[in-house]
């Protein structure tokens, strides 16, 4: 079992920049994990996912604003967040899951139903 806690939500302008962290409460290193954000009534959004060898991915509304990143020795999963709009206020999780297979296919991926591992969320608010 890994717990998972996120932190660095907050409010700030379009345009601006934030980072999230996720610590969890072992290794991470045999790990996948990912980046997911909801609104109410909106089913849950991938956001990015990396899996243990670095690879990278990224929901298309993202691409080129947000980096995933991961520090193993500090078992710790980042989010970059830059030029922010509006629309990324959200409630973002940091989910988990082991290994890198899921469904035959090896790597990242934004399917949430790969991630047993979830936390609590952290708010970013977008003001205009």
């Amino acid at each position: 079992q890994i717990q998972l806690a996120e932190s660095g939500g907050g409010s700030v302008q379009a345009g601006g920049s934030l980072r999230l962290s996720c610590e969890a409460s072992r290794d991470i290193k045999q790990y996948s994990m990912g980046w997911f954000r909801q609104v109410p009534g909106i089913e849950r959004e991938g956001v990015a996912a990396i899996d243990t060898d670095g690879n990278t991915k990224y929901g298309d509304s993202v691409k080129g604003r947000f980096t995933i990143s991961r520090d193993n020795a500090k078992n710790t999963l980042y989010l970059q967040m830059n030029s922010l709009k509006p629309e990324d206020a959200s409630t973002y999780y940091c989910a988990a899951r082991a290994g890198s297979w899921y469904r035959d296919s090896r790597g990242p991926t934004l399917d949430r139903t790969a991630f047993p591992y979830w936390g609590q969320g952290t708010q970013v608010t977008v003001s205009p």
